[in-house]
């Protein structure tokens, strides 16, 4: 990869063309109310989100290049940047909000008015660009070659791809529709379930894969070492913590979650290994990202003193002093006055249910995480980045504070995970600032726009993320079968939990020493932590795409430069399958909250066996529009 000092956009500084038009800000505005909506639904069923830049930069292709028949890359780049913002607001606020409904429905509340959450997401989502804008010089332009954005260099590479036409864009569109066919086949009808997983009955640890094809190819962007590490981390919560656990205390009854009374050998008869990871271990990987955080932002102090010093120069006249197109962002005066605003609306505003310590501790976390989240997503995506996990470190010490004021209360509950929601959004929103940031670093974009196209994306995502949650609760409730909302139960759990005196600390200084000892080894906290945290099923075909692109790499008898090709088509086939996976899901999240299924699996299920025959032929397709591919004369 060429030095920062070489690098040379695709679109030069010098060079104007259409970028932030009305066309990109209606198209924008669109998808990010959609995906913002389809995700809400995702995320609360299944506990993650889909990535949406890609889909959005894929969609906007078509109706800007196809059907009106412009030839504008950059506009295409504001359309994606303004529709994933919706998407990401999302995530942040379904892992956490939820819980005050939870509360409503046991009596203890009101449900959250429309009011509260519109501003409490608008606040979160305003302050996580606001957050991010300082650090995108010494993130995104100084560690270009360090700080890879493997989403957000995917999605330049999409954008790419169908400016120059030929078998690079064949190679995307072919990812996109073979992926739609997978995801429609796992999620769609159903013939195929997501999780193959394999028991290990005597030994009480469990091993699987999800069969999706995105996961595989955000394990094939982010390469095999990162994968591995998160793979690793993986195996010693699913293969050794569980096992010594279910060893140890078989009859054990931790009385976690409170008034819990089955002991921990009923709790894995009745839930597998799953249910012993879900109430014990994610705590220790909580303790582990809450670490990795801190040992994040200390190492990046420096970098980060040097990025304000220089952008405190662009106050000058509220210009930044740079007159390079490509290195202009929002004025510092600006970017402050809003982070004061923002502040002063979550102190004074009633609907907010926050004081004045709340909003301290926003201020002084949510720039932490966002600085965490933007450093940690270049390195891993921002479909793996762990929102939820960070949000349960500022819960442990956001109630905690709380609780030490005096307020033990359900308005201190309610209070906690209000700020909670706020720094869940301000992380989710920072890293996917970052990522589309990063894709018009390379494309040539003007920071500027994008980054007041983000802030168009978060207003309307906020005005849209209360409907939605209102329409979820309303059609079956959450905490059930159809909406188990995994994130935001955890969540409530934890405040209960802290507020009663409840909470297993043992579990999140395990994961605290853990922590410290990968730093002291100087392995890479981060990746060992989220791969803790997040379920094996997920790692482990993350690992698989990462294996692919190692034998890619590491084959004899292949010159550097057809290495490189295929490197690329392989890249360019994953970004596809990431965008066919995302529009899919997005379908069917569509149909679902119509109440349309298309569930076969009553009628024909092929089982665990032909989940791994189908990621088999999902491998086989990579290795054949990569390594296999045939170039044209």
């Amino acid at each position: 990869m060429n030095d920062n000092k070489e690098f040379k956009p695709y679109v030069p500084a010098e060079k104007i063309t259409p970028e932030f038009t009305v066309t990109s800000i209606i198209m924008g505005i669109i998808l990010a109310v959609v995906f913002g909506a389809a995700n809400a639904y995702l995320g609360l069923r299944v506990g993650m989100t889909v990535s949406a830049s890609i889909p959005a930069a894929v969609i906007s292709m078509g109706v800007i290049r196809v059907i009106m028949k412009k030839n504008s890359i950059l506009e295409s780049n504001i359309v994606q940047t303004i529709g994933s913002a919706g998407e990401s607001l999302a995530a942040g606020a379904i892992f956490t909000m939820p819980a005050l409904f939870l509360w409503a429905e046991e009596g203890l509340c009101e449900k959250p008015g429309l009011v509260e959450i519109t501003l409490i997401a608008l606040c979160g989502g305003i302050l996580g660009v606001l957050f991010m804008v300082p650090l995108r010089n010494a993130l995104i332009v100084k560690e270009h070659a360090t700080l890879l954005y493997p989403e957000g260099t995917a999605c330049a590479e999409v954008l790419l791809a169908g400016e120059e036409g030929g078998s690079n864009a064949s190679t995307v569109f072919t990812g996109m529709g073979l992926a739609a066919v997978f995801k429609f086949i796992v999620d769609g009808i159903k013939v195929i379930p997501a999780d193959v997983a394999v028991a290990f009955k005597s030994f009480k640890g469990e091993i699987g894969m999800e069969v999706y094809p995105a996961l595989l190819g955000v394990g094939y962007i982010v390469g095999p070492r990162i994968a591995s590490f998160m793979f690793v981390g993986s195996i010693v919560g699913w293969m050794v913590i569980i096992p010594l656990i279910c060893l140890f205390g078989p009859d054990t009854v931790m009385n976690y979650p409170v008034g819990n009374t089955a002991s921990i050998m009923d709790m894995y008869t009745n839930g597998g290994a799953a249910a012993i990871w879900s109430t014990y271990v994610k705590y220790i990987g909580a303790g582990a990202i809450a670490t990795g955080g801190i040992i994040s932002l200390i190492k990046s102090l420096p970098l980060i003193v040097t990025t304000f010093r220089d952008s405190m120069k662009s106050m000058k006249n509220g210009k930044n002093v740079s007159t390079v197109r490509t290195a202009q962002d929002l004025p510092m005066n600006m970017i402050l006055l809003g982070i004061v605003a923002m502040v002063f609306i979550i102190w004074i505003v009633p609907a907010i249910p926050v004081n004045l310590l709340g909003a301290v501790i926003i201020v002084v976390f949510g720039f932490f995480f966002a600085t965490v989240s933007s450093r940690m997503v270049g390195l891993i995506g921002s479909s793996n980045n762990p929102v939820s996990g960070m949000a349960i470190a500022t819960l442990l010490i956001a109630t905690f504070a709380i609780k030490a004021s005096g307020d033990t209360g359900i308005t201190g509950m309610t209070g906690a995970i209000a700020i909670g929601s706020v720094i869940c959004i301000v992380a989710a929103i920072a890293g996917d600032t970052s990522q589309d940031l990063k894709t018009g670093y390379l494309l040539g974009a003007t920071p500027k726009k994008q980054q007041i196209g983000e802030l168009i994306g978060v207003v309307a995502a906020a005005l849209a993320i209360g409907g939605v949650l209102y329409l979820l609760d309303a059609a079956w409730g959450y905490g059930g079968a159809e909406v188990p909302a995994p994130q935001a139960t955890l969540m409530k759990m934890i405040v209960e939990g802290i507020m009663g005196g409840s909470l297993p600390w043992t579990l999140v200084f395990v994961g605290v020493c853990l922590a410290i000892g990968l730093e002291i080894l100087r392995i890479p906290v981060m990746p060992f932590a989220i791969g803790l945290y997040l379920p094996i099923y997920l790692d482990a075909t993350i690992m698989l795409g990462g294996v692919v692109r190692w034998a890619v790499s590491k084959r004899k008898g292949v010159d550097a430069k057809t290495k490189e090709e295929q490197e690329t088509d392989g890249t360019l086939y994953c970004a596809g399958m990431i965008a066919g996976e995302g529009i899919v899901g997005i379908i069917l999240a569509i149909l679902a909250v119509g109440g349309i299924s298309l569930d076969l699996s009553n009628k024909v299920s092929f089982g665990n066996i032909g989940g791994v025959v189908l990621m088999a032929v999902m491998i086989l397709c990579l290795l054949k529009f990569s390594i296999w591919k045939k170039k044209k004369a």
